[in-house]
């Protein structure tokens, strides 16, 4: 199944379901960036879940995104910052027009990439000196018993990498593996410099149908077949109800930074 398959058939659910991203990690993005008036781009830009919040601090937006549906909602949900423009296509293809940036962000998306392009592309973006931002946000559950039982069902339904296959006792305030492969990866490219991770946290509730929404936009839950996908939402959603009615998480927001030599 392609990325457009898993996320584009379900993007308003995408939209309404998904978290999005800590407004203190936009403002350290944005500290470090120092951007002015330069324009910034934003790979796999999705339905904006990332987009609104820096558009809505004044910073102009080219936003790559590869599926025609969610960049659909991607314009609506941007169409009061006229700062914004949407350019639809893979970050593989996409064509610069000799313009350069002076930040190129991706929010959840980095792993998308082509792995053996994906630096060459962002350093041929970038102007020198410019900035580099990923970031991701994993969620650990705060109820150890239930994370245990939703463990549980993700095993008998061959459910891997779900939100909450780990107790939030399980996070440091170290930035996670994701942080640490683009770390490496970096260092080992050469291009960079002024490497940073950093790791902010919040507390979130899920009520049950916001969370089965959030696990429906989910590549772990569209990658199943129909009707084992909806065995495995509707005994999470009976788990949920029996546990009053919704799931409490620490959302943590992993942030990587660098910058072109």
């Amino acid at each position: 199944m392609t990325r457009s398959k898993v996320f584009g058939e379900v993007a308003e659910l995408y939209d309404a379901a998904r978290p999005g991203y800590a407004d203190a990690l936009v403002s350290e993005v944005l500290a470090y960036a120092e951007p002015g008036g330069h324009a910034a781009v934003e790979v796999g830009a999705g339905t904006g879940k990332a987009t609104v919040s820096f558009a809505s601090r004044g910073i102009p937006l080219v936003c790559v995104e590869p599926d025609p549906r969610m960049a659909e909602v991607l314009r609506r949900n941007t169409a009061r910052y006229p700062d914004v423009r949407v350019e639809v296509g893979g970050f593989e293809e996409w064509e610069a027009g000799g313009r350069r940036f002076g930040l190129l962000f991706a929010a959840t998306s980095w792993h998308w990439l082509d792995p053996h392009r994906r630096w060459d592309l962002v350093h041929a973006a970038l102007e020198p000196g410019g900035a580099l931002a990923l970031f991701w946000n994993p969620q650990g559950v705060l109820d150890v018993e239930l994370h245990g039982e939703l463990a549980e069902i993700d095993r008998r339904h061959g459910v891997v990498n779900s939100p909450h296959g780990e107790p939030a006792s399980g996070y440091r305030d170290d930035p996670g593996s994701w942080c640490q492969e683009a770390d490496a990866e970096c260092r080992r490219d050469g291009r960079f410099t002024d490497l940073r991770s950093v790791r902010f946290r919040r507390a979130l509730h899920y009520d049950t149908d916001r969370y089965l929404g959030h696990l429906t936009s989910l590549t772990a839950y569209r990658v199943l077949p129909d009707e084992r996908r909806e065995q495995a939402l509707a005994e999470t959603a009976r788990l949920l109800d029996a546990h009053g009615g919704g799931i409490d998480v620490h959302l943590m927001s992993d942030l990587f930074l660098a910058r072109t030599v």
